[in-house]
């Protein structure tokens, strides 16, 4: 604060009042103080006081997960409280909505708190503005994406070798006119299973422009409509592939509206709740969240408590999951 104070030629008190948002500061000077503040990179300090803890931590985390209310996110947020509660951590944890300046502001917010680490999942095109933090020693990991700009602990699924493996299945059981439906084309993730889908179609001789591929798609109203619109075209795919799991349920809801739940095969990408309860049951390239959530907390502590060695990707594979839908054969 006292460096803020004398870049911005103003009092100690006059920084708090602004950083505080209290009134009886200029505007003139309120814009003084913050433009210093951001050239510093200087983030209020909300827990000040619990770092006269041994140890100066504040036994916390931030966890930035793209909604908690996905059943994905919710999964592994319950891992990470279980594994890092274990050690007397808090998890405080938060929604990005896929919004790169959310990303950085909720960032901001848990560095005002002074957390002990990041878990996060990223959106923006890059994370660098967060190698000043992590220079200085706040351990990050980063879930479900890998970081951009920055280099840093990441725990991730084989999202290609799943995309391929989703396309290699329907192939094998008849399927040559396949959908893609994908999430918004920024994430990463879903470059990934539309790469790993359209490739394993390709490297088994189905050219790939007759792909019928509908992309930015996320939530489970923009799924439904798309798969309205093509399975009522004049030349309709047998074989659907949601690249995840609100699109997936638009799809079923789609395929149930107009009676084709038994025709059309379908797998989708994440595994969900009563997917076995489904009429047919619901194939899924499931992803492991409780074994990503658990590996990223086992990693944030090991940095917490000392681990100095190279940053690394680890990889927890997806699995093919049979239960019906996706073992739909096309109709002569």
């Amino acid at each position: 604060m006292r460096h803020v104070a004398a870049l911005a030629g103003v009092g100690i008190k006059t920084v708090s009042r602004v950083i505080n948002d209290e009134s009886g500061v200029s505007e003139a000077t309120r814009q003084k103080v913050l433009n210093a503040s951001q050239q510093l990179n200087y983030q209020l300090d909300m827990a000040a006081g619990s770092l006269r803890r041994a140890g100066r931590r504040t036994l916390s985390a931030g966890l930035l997960l793209p909604s908690v209310s996905n059943p994905f996110s919710g999964e592994i947020n319950r891992a990470m409280e279980d594994a890092l509660g274990a050690r007397g951590i808090a998890v405080f944890a938060a929604s990005l909505d896929d919004d790169p300046q959310r990303e950085q502001t909720i960032i901001a917010a848990f560095l005002g708190r002074r957390v002990d680490g990041l878990i996060l999942t990223p959106i923006a095109k890059s994370q660098a503005y967060a190698i000043p933090e992590h220079s200085r020693d706040l351990p990050m990991v980063f879930i479900d994406r890998e970081p951009v700009g920055i280099e840093a602990d990441a725990v991730v699924t084989n999202n290609s070798a799943g995309g391929a493996t989703a396309a290699a299945h329907l192939l094998s059981h008849g399927h040559v006119r396949l959908a893609y439906l994908g999430d918004r084309t920024e994430i990463q993730t879903a470059r990934l299973r539309r790469q790993g889908f359209i490739e394993e179609l390709g490297r088994q001789g189905i050219p790939t422009s007759t792909v019928s591929v509908r992309e930015d798609l996320h939530d489970e109203e923009s799924a439904r409509l798309a798969t309205l619109e093509l399975l009522t075209a004049a030349d309709p795919p047998t074989a659907i592939f949601s690249s995840q799991n609100l699109v997936t349920f638009g799809a079923m809801r789609a395929l149930r509206e107009l009676g084709l739940s038994k025709q059309v095969a379908l797998i989708g990408f994440d595994d969900f709740t009563l997917a076995d309860m489904m009429d047919p049951g619901v194939t899924v390239i499931a992803q492991h969240p409780e074994r990503i959530g658990k590996l990223a907390a086992e990693r944030l502590l090991a940095r917490i408590d000392g681990d100095t060695s190279a940053p690394h990707t680890y990889v927890v594979p997806s699995e093919l999951i049979q239960r019906g839908s996706g073992e739909i054969r096309p109709r002569a």
